[in-house]
């Protein structure tokens, strides 16, 4: 009976593959092993998703119908199978070129690796560029394994059809190959793949000449320097010169790899007219390549052509007129003077580079700013202290004060590059001022972006700077009118204390968190709970027991019931820091007084503490009680942790009763409870189940 390719996935795989097996054991046809009847697949609908996972799945296992055909089958069945019926979807045919690049070991080694050219050969073809890309990756990848005998054989006969093929596909694709196997080809073959070459690079196709230009300095690599200098050479100067941008462009990057191999006589006379050139072009898109890789052909001219010619052309990209290009140049400029000759290069900056700096720091596209402020922080290490204060410090100021918030943020991110070079007093009087004045923008999303950056800040400035110039900015931002700035200023807190470390927290800002305990401002109360919940991990235990916990215990009895709730939710936060003297002695009956409290809300997140507090207490085997057990709102709170009589209910009675208390008041609660968005957990709606009047209760 002949198979039939199974919908099921996994078991219909393994089932397919035993089948293979069989007929392979009774000397089927391979063809039979995919076409019987109704051709390669049943006569299901080629655009069905199933089918097409079906397909797809069918030759990412290629391997296992290999291993059962053995090699000799897969030479002379499967693979001429696949090479004929290359006619599918491009998913699949990716997959298929992938697979063909690891079959070597299947067809019987290097010596039988020629037997895979035939099907990639006519993937390399197909109008999909990734397919082609990757047939053409895995050619590059077998012509590894060929004896130099067999590549004349075999491997360059199928450039020489893919370079004279009818369709602009197959030229293409036979750009990438001519690198792999010229170095071991014998001279009169080497002559002919120049040959193939330089016809493409003159292809009436702009596809095939943008494909030869992208491979043209990976070629002049593997070529002998006279063929350099008599061929490649002038390929470059046509192609820099073509009359698609999309091919100049191209060009420019093989300039780079064209340019380390020749001589500085050389490069000024064959080189430097193309280059030059090409730094002026009318296309926007080639100027950017040039400044885009501008490093590379930095490093590739050397020092003297830097000078002389790729200085000023830098200068014209750093003022060019499209935004795009003065962005690209932008990002350069430290890369460029750090790779400029040590002697005399403060001069030439200074000269040269730093004027034309000057202007992009107030350019009207922000993008270009942006670009420039990631990287002109670095200049003050190479320029020196005198000349930072005096040329650069202006500069970062303006930056600082600019209107988009990613040219700020880029200049704050770096100032660790000016501290080592100015010192930190010289940059508390110049920079800083500027961030403190951000710190207290009217914009609270710019007061946000600062806080953000805070911790990074302190980590540049150091700890006693931190505490002498930027400790009250960080303890304001906690009373600000704004919930998004509280919460931002609450996590840059345990930020700080994770970079500082607890004893500085203990000395520093757990004092004046909890004084805000105090204020009249309930807001300002509720924030004090929230410190807590974030800094009660990073203090550890003891500064939590000794000093938050007492606090967060006074609360308790807060006449704002939002404060209260916040209590509740506080320790069961802390809980789990706490050692179990205090959740016995002082967090339990706390607790249970909230828990008879008036507010249903206060009650239902004292009722989730009293849960956590109790699943804690059993985690450290301290012994708890049935009637311990946390009750439903509702129920009797003075039966929760108190001592049982003799002959008391053990407590099952009770939960079953405040099962079904619990959910009609919690199913109240929390159809009344809503929040604005935009200020955090405000405005609250609340029901009292004794009145049902409702009113209005401001929650932060």
């Amino acid at each position: 009976m002949e198979p039939s390719l199974p919908l099921g996935l996994e078991t219909g795989l393994a089932c397919w593959a035993e089948r293979v097996r069989r007929l392979v054991n009774r000397g089927e046809s391979v063809c039979s092993l995919f076409l019987g009847r109704q051709g390669l697949y049943p006569a299901v609908s080629p655009a069905s998703p199933p089918r097409r996972r079906l397909r797809l799945n069918s030759i990412k296992k290629l391997s296992t119908i290999a291993l059962a055909l053995g090699v000799e089958r897969t030479r002379t069945e499967l693979l001429p199978f696949l090479t004929d019926t290359i006619y599918d979807e491009d998913e699949v045919l990716l997959a298929l070129a992938e697979q063909l690049g690891n079959f070597t070991g299947l067809v019987g080694g290097p010596d039988f690796a020629h037997c895979l050219l035939p099907p990639l050969e006519s993937l390399a073809t197909v109008e999909e560029t990734v397919v082609r890309d990757k047939a053409v990756e895995s050619l590059r990848q077998i012509s590894q394994e060929h004896t130099p005998v067999a590549l004349e054989a075999h491997f360059v006969p199928l450039v020489k059809r893919l370079a004279s093929g009818d369709w602009f596909t197959s030229r293409t694709s036979a750009c990438g190959l001519f690198s792999v196997c010229y170095p071991r080809a014998s001279n009169a073959v080497k002559a002919e793949i120049r040959q193939h070459f330089r016809s493409l690079c003159s292809d009436d196709t702009p596809m095939v000449r943008r494909a030869a230009a992208s491979k043209l300095g990976e070629f002049a690599k593997v070529l002998e320097l006279d063929s350099v200098k008599s061929e490649i050479v002038p390929l470059f100067t046509n192609l820099a010169s073509d009359e698609q941008d999309s091919v100049r462009l191209l060009a420019v990057e093989a300039c780079v790899s064209i340019a380390q191999l020749l001589s500085q006589e050389d490069l000024e006379s064959l080189v430097m007219p193309t280059l030059r050139q090409a730094a002026e072009d009318k296309s926007w898109r080639v100027r950017y390549m040039v400044a885009d890789k501008f490093s590379e052909l930095q490093k590739a001219v050397g020092p003297k052509i830097t000078l002389h010619d790729l200085i000023p052309a830098f200068q014209n990209l750093l003022k060019d007129c499209e935004a795009e290009v003065r962005a690209a140049a932008a990002h350069k400029v430290k890369e460029l003077c750090e790779n400029l000759p040590t002697e005399g290069r403060e001069t030439i900056i200074m000269n040269q580079i730093l004027p034309y700096v000057k202007e992009l720091v107030s350019d009207t596209n922000q993008h270009v700013k942006s670009a420039l402020a990631s990287v002109i922080m670095g200049l003050s290490t190479i320029l020196g202290k005198e000349n930072t204060i005096e040329h650069l410090l202006p500069l970062f100021l303006a930056q600082l004060k600019d209107e988009c918030p990613e040219v700020r943020l880029n200049i704050i991110s770096n100032l660790d590059c000016v501290n080592e070079v100015i010192g930190i007093r010289q940059l508390s009087q110049s920079l800083l001022p500027a961030i403190v004045e951000l710190a207290e923008d009217a914009k609270w999303r710019v007061r946000l972006a600062i806080i953000e950056y805070m911790p990074l800040l302190a980590g540049q400035l150091g700890v006693e700077f931190f505490d002498e110039k930027l400790n009250s900015l960080c303890m304001a931002w906690l009373v600000d009118h704004v919930y998004a700035i509280r919460e931002a200023a609450t996590n840059n807190l345990m930020k700080l204390v994770q970079k500082f470390g607890t004893e500085w927290a203990q000395n520093t800002i757990v004092p004046k968190v909890l004084v805000m305990a105090n204020d009249p401002n309930y807001l300002h109360r509720m924030t004090t709970l929230f410190c807590i919940n974030a800094l009660s991990e990073a203090c550890g235990q003891e500064i939590t027991t000794k000093q938050m916990l007492p606090i967060v215990l006074k609360m308790a009895g807060d006449q704002v019931a939002n404060v209260r709730f916040n209590v509740a939710k506080s320790l069961q936060k802390i809980g789990p820091i706490l050692d179990t003297d205090a959740l016995q002695e002082e967090v339990k009956p706390v607790l249970q007084k909230l828990g008879q409290d008036e507010d249903m809300d206060v009650k239902y997140f004292a009722q989730e503490a009293i849960s956590a507090v109790a699943q804690r207490l059993r985690k450290l085997d301290f012994p708890v009680k049935d009637s311990e057990e946390p009750s439903g709102p509702g129920a009797d709170k003075n039966h929760f942790l108190r001592p049982r009589g003799p002959g008391e209910d053990t407590g099952k009675a009770h939960r079953e009763r405040a099962a079904r208390v619990a959910p009609e008041e919690a199913v109240g609660a929390a159809r009344f409870r809503g929040t604005d968005v935009a200020k955090g957990p405000a405005y609250q709606l609340h029901v009292h189940t004794e009145t049902h009047l409702p009113n209005w209760k401001l929650q932060n």
